[in-house]
């Protein structure tokens, strides 16, 4: 039957249909809803890993063993996982193995823009590249094929439009696929230097033999119609395209693009009379079809910045752009991001701005926004889990430069189960003064509220054993950690007074509170009483100071006609960081309002 599927929906379905038993990934945005909705199949076993690294190596064992499986990340994920894929690329197949690279063009929710298409080429595997939702069901299915034939660890690379994009999908019954037996065969399983030398040729030998695969894959086929313009694409690319041009243009749509059909390019190319490469961001095919000897034209009006849309692909190979809908001045009202109504980060960043001399590194996850006005608390961040090695090197850094700065890093728990423990080792092997704050908000947050070590379920939300981050972090060897609960202002600010008042050695701070959206499991019902009262503004009281607005919440308003404050009842979830700082004491949860 057809069903509507986004594409990380069809790629699900394309794992359950290829006979997949073993799926692992960390969550991260555009790829996140794979393993959601593998999971909702029972014939598949889908886990979420600590990181993406464990969750690639995971894989990699289920594949040994002789299952076909299968992980995904996104694309800053595979910069954290590539340790094992460059290695894997050496060793044997037995069972399948598939891993996503989600890239995001346009940063819609990553800190980079990086074109992971490169990791395909520099560990010499396979790629296919969908350009809509059947074609990721589709591709799936051939990906496992590839693999088992050619031995090879193969990766989808999808991008954020395809992920989240939906379209008609042919679906089809499940075929099992019959393991591999477990047989030892050290001399091409075993990375150690004597036998990776023998492997290096046979990687070599594979990638030729790929290339003969290329030229004949059912995935690049070639559409013509005018033929003053050849596009060569892949992608969401194509979809531009070939919206943007219509039949001006004629096509050589590539689906497997690693190693690419040079010859079919070649012949193309002949055909044609200007030949266009469009693909998002980096000239990938560009600079290997360039290299082959065949003129083309391509990032010179293709942008390597920033997401393609018709109308770039249009304007770039015709110089004329497309009219689109036009808005009027202040149609739109601009919505920067904020942290939720309620968010148990609130108090802590509002009681952190407050300190002066002080650089807080911040980390990847919902804290991000703790650099935003009205909190203004964070100074800088860099990747998953780096905050508090690089409060770390700050720390060392200033006592070396002479500043009087103190540096306090943040993350939150999944980051800290993902790769902030390693970080914390350096924290505490090197020694250094750094303040390390842990926001535990019970859940992985920006991602969508998935389960992680310290939660106690698994993905398929079945019970196991929580890791707790305090024992972590004692194990460790840091015996200074306060636990707090960062609503409560006066608390948050007593354990930062004691954090600060030791400049010798580091201490952690745990902040304790679920996420306000979370639902929240039994045992959190019966250890945080949440009494969900909205606020109110006495406006009697209220001198309009505007001292509750410092705290950043989207459910306060200032009405410039009165003068006052105002609560939106709708909004508030009664957390009341509002009430604690109001100088005159004209915010009030009632019972019953």
């Amino acid at each position: 039957m057809k069903r509507l599927m986004s594409g990380n929906e069809a790629i699900a379905r394309g794992l359950y249909e290829a006979g997949v038993t073993f799926a692992s990934a960390y969550p991260g945005t555009p790829s996140t809803e794979i393993l959601e909705q593998a999971a909702t199949y029972e014939e598949m076993y889908a886990e979420w890993a600590p990181n993406e690294k464990v969750a690639a190596e995971a894989a990699i064992g289920a594949s040994i063993a002789g299952v076909r499986a299968f992980a995904a990340m996104k694309m800053v994920g595979l910069n954290v996982a590539a340790d094992p894929l460059y290695t894997f690329s050496y060793l044997g197949i037995n069972g399948g193995f598939v891993f996503v690279s989600a890239d995001d063009p346009g940063m819609h929710s990553s800190q980079n823009e990086q074109d992971n298409r490169q990791y395909a080429k520099a560990m010499k595997i396979a790629m296919f590249e969908p350009s809509d939702s059947q074609e990721c069901l589709a591709m799936v299915k051939e990906a496992y094929a590839v693999s088992e034939t050619y031995g090879v660890p193969v990766m989808l690379r999808l991008t954020t439009r395809i992920c989240h994009s939906e379209s008609a999908v042919q679906t089809a019954a499940r075929t099992e696929f019959t393991p591999v037996p477990y047989v030892k065969a050290r001399e091409k399983m075993d990375a150690v230097p004597a036998i990776s030398k023998v492997r290096r040729y046979v990687v070599e030998e594979r990638e030729e033999k790929l290339r003969r695969y290329a030229e004949t894959s059912p995935f690049n086929v070639t559409e013509m119609h005018d033929t003053r313009i050849g596009i060569v694409a892949a992608g969401a690319a194509y979809m531009y395209a070939k919206e943007a041009l219509g039949e001006r243009a004629s096509y050589l749509k590539l689906g497997f693009t690693y190693p690419l059909p040079l010859e079919k390019i070649r012949a193309f190319a002949a055909q044609v009379d200007t030949l266009y490469v469009v693909e998002e961001l980096e000239p990938f095919m560009e600079e290997m079809i360039r290299a082959a000897g065949i003129p083309c034209r391509g990032k010179e009006v293709i942008p390597n910045i920033d997401e393609l849309n018709p109308n770039i692909v249009g304007n770039g190979i015709l110089q004329k752009a497309a009219v689109g809908i036009q808005l009027d001045d202040g149609f739109t009202v601009p919505r920067p991001p904020t942290l939720c109504a309620g968010c148990p980060h609130r108090g802590f960043f509002y009681e952190l701005g407050k300190r002066k001399d002080t650089v807080m590194v911040g980390d990847i996850g919902c804290y991000a926004l703790g650099g935003a006005a009205p909190l203004s608390a964070k100074d800088l961040a860099v990747c998953m889990g780096s905050a508090f090695s690089v409060s770390h090197g700050l720390c060392h850094g200033f006592a070396q430069s002479g500043q009087q700065k103190r540096v306090v890093g943040v993350m939150g728990d999944s980051t800290f189960f993902h790769t902030g423990i390693n970080s914390l080792m350096e924290v505490v092997y090197n020694r250094s003064s750094a303040i390390c704050v842990i926001l535990d908000n019970r859940i992985t947050g920006m991602t969508g509220h998935q389960d992680h070590p310290g939660t106690g379920y698994t993905l398929k939300g079945e019970a196991t054993t929580p890791i707790a981050i305090e024992t972590v972090v004692r194990a460790l060897g840091i015996p200074r950690v306060r636990s707090v609960n960062p609503l409560q202002l006066q608390e948050m600010k007593e354990a930062l007074d004691w954090a600060f008042a030791v400049t010798d050695a580091p201490s952690v701070i745990i902040t304790k509170w679920p996420c306000v959206l979370k639902k929240f499991t039994p045992e959190e019902t019966r250890q945080y009483k949440v009494r969900r009262v909205p606020c109110r503004v006495d406006r009697d009281t209220c001198i309009g100071c505007k001292t509750c607005l410092r705290t950043g919440c989207p459910a306060l308003r200032y009405e410039t006609d009165s003068r006052k404050a105002h609560i939106s009842q709708a909004d508030c979830v009664g957390c009341t960081v509002c009430l604690q700082v109001c100088p005159v004491q004209a915010i009030a949860a009632e019972e019953g309002a």
